[in-house]
């Protein structure tokens, strides 16, 4: 009998501690790292290709397209998101026939698990789910409220002390949205790979061990055939 109480003991255990694994899984980024040089520091975020590969793919195209380059912040509201204008009104700039042809595209709404917590990249609609277009939020705190009704397609990796910055900025209220008194652009951005960045630096390691060979060759040549 008490074998038996044990055994119900360790498999309710067991049973707790997937539950718990399975409710903090987070999903795996993929390689590429995009970079927002803003007017408060630099951000960089990843993305969740296997969450939401739509999503992914659109807001990806339209940062190698330069569309975010003079974009801004249009909403910050401390403890829970800065928000990403669109970037047919966000940005300062003219855009060419190629930008406002990605820019103006609407996607369909790829809904997950994934919780919405500070940290997490999350887009913006309009009431219809599949309204999403170019805008989206990057978290500032937890919102469970959010969990289900927008899409979740990557974080942010670096730059938690810009986005603490962007909360102390003055602030304003117009209508449900709390938005900075100032400009706060994007100037720029930039992309790059993590794991074309592993591989550069292990060629450049090889690349060392085989000079380095080469050169004992060469001493021990001319050491025993001089």
């Amino acid at each position: 009998m008490g074998n038996a109480r044990i055994l119900i003991f360790t498999l309710a255990c067991v049973s707790l501690h997937s539950v718990v694994k399975s409710l903090s899984h987070e999903p795996e980024l993929g390689s590429a790292r995009v970079v927002f040089q803003t007017s408060y520091g630099d951000i960089e975020f990843g993305f969740y290709p296997t969450v939401a590969p739509v999503t992914v793919e659109h807001i990806f195209k339209l940062v190698r397209l330069g569309g975010y380059n003079t974009n801004h912040f249009f909403r910050v509201d401390k403890g829970f998101v800065a928000q990403v204008a669109d970037v047919p009104n966000g940005r300062s700039a003219p855009m060419n026939e190629e930008q406002k042809k990605v820019a103006y595209k609407t996607i369909p709404g790829e809904f997950s698990d994934v919780k919405h917590v500070r940290g997490i990249l999350s887009m913006g609609r309009h009431d219809d789910p599949n309204s999403g277009g170019s805008s989206f939020s990057m978290l500032l705190g937890d919102a469970p409220h959010l969990d289900g009704k927008y899409a979740v397609f990557g974080k942010v990796t670096r730059g938690d002390e810009t986005l603490r910055k962007l909360e102390e900025v003055p602030t304003r209220r117009e209508g449900i949205f709390v938005m900075p008194t100032e400009r706060i652009t994007i100037l720029s951005t930039y992309y790059y790979d993590t794991k074309m960045e592993s591989c550069e630096e292990e060629r450049t390691v090889l690349k060392r061990r085989l000079e380095a060979s080469f050169l004992e060759v060469e001493r021990q040549r001319m050491k025993c055939f001089p």
